[in-house]
This record gives C-alpha cells, structure tokens and sequence, in this order.
C-alpha cells in the first residue's frame, strides 16, 4: 500500500529574524534538543532542521562568544593550526566560547594572509659547516636552503631568454618554411556573410 504524499511546506531561507531566533530559543530552553529534522515545525519555524541546528550551534547556544578575537586567541589558532592543520573541531576545544566556524572563517579571511607572510618573514639561521657524515647523506634526504625563495614566473623566465643564441632559419639551409596558400581569393570577401 502506498504511503500518502505530504505537502512539503515552503521553507525560509536567508537571514533569521529576532523572533525566529526566539522561537528556536525558547523551544530548546523548554524541550530540549531531540529531532532537528523534526523540531522546526511544533517551534513554529518554517526553517529546515538543517538551518535550525547551525543557528543554534554556531550563533545562539549559551556561552558563544561574539565580538573580535583577541592577539592570544589568534596566535592560539596560528599554533594550533601549524600543529594540526584544518581541524577546526580540535582547535575550537582549545578555545573557550568560539565555534569552528566562526575559527575557519577568521583563518580564511584574516590569519591566514598573516600567516603566510610571517612565514616569509623569518630570518634565516646562519648555516653550519656540515660535518663529515652529513656530507655523505643523501642529498634529497636533506632541505634545500633555497625551498622558500620565491620563484619567478613562467612569463618571466621565458622573457629573460636571449634570442640571440638560438639558431635562425637561414642558418639552417635544411629547414624550409612551407607558405600556407592564400585562401581568401579562393573563398571571397568575408563581407558578403550575413550572420
């Protein structure tokens, strides 16, 4: 026997409002959270459970803290995230109050940049004279001092190539240059096509 087919109900999208994010609010202080999927509805929400949940995590569940990050806080990120890569999870544990989301686009958006040049910025240690067994190590085992240089581009690289030293066309008698016929006499005037 076939199931009846509910009419799926237009749900919002976009921004919350204030009396949605007390709705969503109240219902939770009340009942709890049992259902996403399930508790936009008896919330008197026409919100997905999906946008119920994110709302609730990343913006009104008590204890967030909202606002600017502090100069701690961000070289906490930088050094955990220098540690443990994007696992924003793990790094937000380490941060009382801050969501993942809210670290993953404080990374993308001010840290990161930073980070990068910081990087480029260190200066760099003077080198040692390499002891004997390290002379006999495999060269590619070892990191090449020049890792961080910026390189030029292809365009640069390619421009700075003399033409000089390449060989000419003349001074080669065994290439030839084949002329391609010419073809517009044969086809006519491109002016009498209309599009």
């Amino acid at each position: 026997m076939a199931k009846p087919v509910e009419k799926t109900r237009a749900l919002r999208k976009g921004a919350w409002s204030p009396e949605e994010d007390r709705k969503l609010t109240a219902y939770i202080k009340r009942y709890g959270i049992w259902n996403w999927a399930e508790m936009a509805k008896p919330a008197g929400l026409q919100r997905s459970g999906k946008s119920c949940r994110l709302r609730w995590v990343n913006y009104l569940r008590p204890g967030i803290k909202h606002g600017n990050f502090t100069k701690e806080e961000e070289q906490t990120i930088i050094d955990l995230h220098e540690k443990l890569g994007n696992r924003w999870s793990a790094i937000a544990s380490r941060l009382p109050g801050r969501t993942d989301n809210e670290i993953k686009n404080h990374w993308h958006a001010h840290l990161r940049k930073r980070f990068k040049y910081d990087l480029n910025a260190l200066p760099e240690s003077e080198p040692s004279e390499p002891s004997s067994d390290e002379t006999n190590q495999n060269s590619s085992s070892r990191s090449n001092p020049t890792d961080n240089i910026p390189r030029p581009s292809i365009l640069e690289s390619y421009s700075a190539i003399s033409t000089d030293s390449l060989p000419s066309s003349s001074s080669n008698p065994l290439v030839e240059i084949e002329e391609k016929p010419n073809i517009k006499g044969s086809i006519g005037s491109l002016d009498n096509f209309k599009a």
